[in-house]
């Protein structure tokens, strides 16, 4: 997992969710740990998207349940 990746994406959940930053751990879940409703989830997908320059499909941003999952994410599918 890239330091670098990993640090982006965990800044954009503490901004928008509102959570602690040490709450924002690899294996944690966006619903159970962090607190986020359908909405908080729609804004990270749309974030992450305007961050990393892509686009993640609605079934892929299904899939994606934790902070790992979706650095992983990130690090294969939208950086080229």
């Amino acid at each position: 997992m890239s330091d670098a990746v990993y640090e982006k994406v965990k800044s954009i959940i503490v901004d928008t969710l509102a959570v602690e930053e040490d709450d924002v751990t690899p294996e944690a879940s966006f619903r159970e740990d962090l607190g986020a409703d359908s909405l908080d989830l729609v804004e990270l997908i749309m974030a992450f998207e305007d961050e990393f320059s892509g686009r993640i499909s609605d079934e892929d941003a299904r899939s994606i349940m934790t902070v790992q999952q979706a650095v992983t994410y990130v690090e294969t599918k939208m950086q080229g």
